[in-house]
């Protein structure tokens, strides 16, 4: 460790030194950040064009295109590779690098720009390291400049939060409705990273640290990369930050009004940057810079913090590589999958927190108590800490997924995220298993353009249907069997069913009128002693439906061939058994 320390130490040194001294030596690569004093961001134009700079002046450097945005703007990605080779390869660790997801939190974009040319310059690129950033991801945002966070301490001008389609790209990465973050998860999968950042600036409370993050869940990873993660990585990280002056805390997410109530780990579900990574055995972390720190300290934190997660990947290449190979590997083989995290409040730890007393006193504005924090005071302290997270369930993958041809939208998705798919080559019956949605809850109001379904309940049955050339099967035997469980399992909490993407499933499309129905109902129940018994259990248990004509019906009507078999059937399908 002491080693890694003085690594960082010896690195940072000089760049930070250097770096005020750039106008003079090379002003064309000085960055609109340190030619404004530390007070600006760089514009989305300006961003392109400084890594546009890089390229054509480093043969180690390369700018390129990887799709469109909303806004109509093209995404692009910045490599830089001692060898000069752009690619994603096995014996290097491919580090991503995140920036602009939030665009008025754009300490990551300004630190990123100074860092890609410290390291060109200072030819201190890891040859065992891959860096790969993404420059801004939400162009569309950063392209609406203004004013828009209120408890942010600079700079003068930044982005906006929603892309042109008013969405949260940090909650798009399953659903993938913007162009943004389809050609996010292309690169993604042509990348295949190891390890993953994701810069930010906090919201919420006021204490000491310019630097907190959180990690990937640790518990919903493979142990061989979340063991590695937490033993090693986490606090040789922690230390190398210490040692350059930005002390870290965990993410700032606490219970109560104050961070002394204690802290809350951050359960990074699929639909979050961090989460989705965490799907194909990457873990990241999520930089939250705090928002009340002036704009230099942000960007300089944010710099010391992606440059430590640098070189602790050229430090321990071999071991991330291995781990992730073995957690591929065992996914492949892998036949429970546990879902939908939630925390356990059982399971209390304890971090040092170093923050400032908080107190109450009368609102100027409404005269009622408010709170505030007294800089003035300074504390450090113990408190709880709760990041221990338990499955809500636990799932046995079928050997494979059928898909209707028809379900186009979800077959690009799998397709993009790299899951291996088969067509089948004639029509053919299959038994399948089924499940049949008996409830779920609708969000009243829309989220992020969707209304998201939770508290699912299904039941599975057995049953041989026709399935046609060109419908898909998909085998789960691969390392993608967590992101298809994850997706295609309409139980888990960020499943494409919970996103909408199966909703004309629920539209019942033929019915009965009541007059005529009656008289087939009489006559059912005259010829069928089991349902004519099922139907006084019911009205005897039930008091509202026994006084209701239609209601009666209606549950008759459910029990004869005449009720639809596809209403309420989830259109994707277990083949339990290896296919024949």
């Amino acid at each position: 460790m002491k080693y890694a320390t003085l690594n960082i130490l010896i690195f940072l040194l000089p760049v930070l030194l250097a770096t005020t001294g750039w106008a003079q030596q090379k002003p064309q690569l000085v960055t609109p950040y340190e030619r404004s004093g530390g007070r600006q961001t760089a514009t989305y134009a300006e961003i392109i064009d400084y890594y546009g700079r890089l390229d054509r002046q480093f043969e180690q450097a390369k700018l390129v295109e990887i799709g469109k945005t909303d806004v109509g703007k093209p995404l692009h990605l910045f490599l830089l590779a001692a060898d000069k080779v752009f690619t994603a390869r096995p014996d290097r660790v491919t580090l991503l690098i995140n920036n602009g997801i939030h665009p008025g939190e754009p300490e990551g974009i300004d630190a990123c720009m100074m860092l890609a040319r410290d390291l060109l310059v200072a030819n201190k690129l890891p040859k065992n390291v891959l860096l790969a950033i993404v420059p801004v991801l939400n162009v569309d945002g950063a392209l609406n400049r203004g004013l828009s966070r209120v408890n942010q301490n600079g700079p003068e001008l930044y982005g906006f939060r929603g892309n042109a389609r008013n969405l949260n790209l940090n909650r798009d990465f399953i659903k993938a409705d913007a162009e943004n973050t389809r050609a996010f998860q292309a690169m993604f999968q042509r990348l295949k990273p190891q390890v993953f950042v994701d810069n930010h600036t906090s919201n919420g409370a006021d204490y000491q640290y310019v630097v907190t993050y959180f990690a990937t869940q640790k518990d919903k990873l493979h142990p061989d990369v979340s063991g590695y993660m937490t033993r090693t990585f986490q606090p040789d990280l922690d230390r190398m930050l210490a040692s350059a002056g930005f002390p870290t805390a965990p993410y700032v997410n606490h219970p109560k009004d104050t961070p002394e109530s204690g802290l809350l780990g951050f359960n990074d579900s699929p639909r979050y940057s961090t989460g989705y990574a965490a799907l194909f055995n990457c873990f990241g972390f999520t930089l939250e810079t705090h928002m009340w720190k002036d704009y230099p300290a942000r960007v300089k934190g944010s710099y010391a913090f992606d440059e430590a997660v640098l070189r602790l990947c050229e430090r321990d290449a071999r071991t991330i590589l291995a781990n992730k190979q073995r957690a591929d590997a065992a996914v492949s083989r892998q036949t429970t999958f546990d879902l939908n995290y939630k925390l356990d409040r059982n399971r209390v730890d304890s971090v040092t927190f170093l923050g400032y007393e908080a107190g109450y006193k009368p609102s100027e504005v409404s005269g009622l108590q408010r709170l505030y924090y007294d800089r003035t005071r300074p504390f450090t302290k113990r408190i709880p800490y709760l990041n221990t997270f338990v499955p809500d369930l636990r799932l046995t993958r079928p050997q494979a997924y059928l898909i209707p041809q028809g379900w186009q939208e979800v077959i690009a998705l799998l397709r993009r995220n790299g899951v291996p798919m088969q067509t089948l080559t004639r029509d053919t019956l299959m038994q399948v298993s089924a499940y049949y949605l008996d409830d779920y809850k609708t969000s009243p109001r829309p989220y992020e353009g969707h209304y998201l379904h939770t508290g699912v309940k299904v039941r599975t049955e057995t049953v041989t249907l026709p399935f046609y050339k060109g419908d898909y099967l998909i085998p789960v035997n691969g390392p993608t069997n967590r992101y298809l469980i994850e997706t295609l399992e309409p139980q888990a909490a960020d499943s494409f069913f919970a996103w909408n993407f199966f909703d004309s499933i629920l539209d019942q499309k033929e019915y009965f009128s009541d007059y005529i129905f009656e008289d087939t109902a009489a006559e059912l129940l005259r010829t069928d002693p089991a349902l004519r018994q099922k139907l006084a259990e019911k009205r005897a248990a039930d008091k509202a439906f026994a006084e209701n004509a239609n209601a009666q019906l209606d549950f008759i009507y459910r029990q004869t061939p005449y009720f639809e078999k596809t209403f309420n059937r989830y259109p994707v399908y277990r083949l339990e058994a290896a296919r024949p």
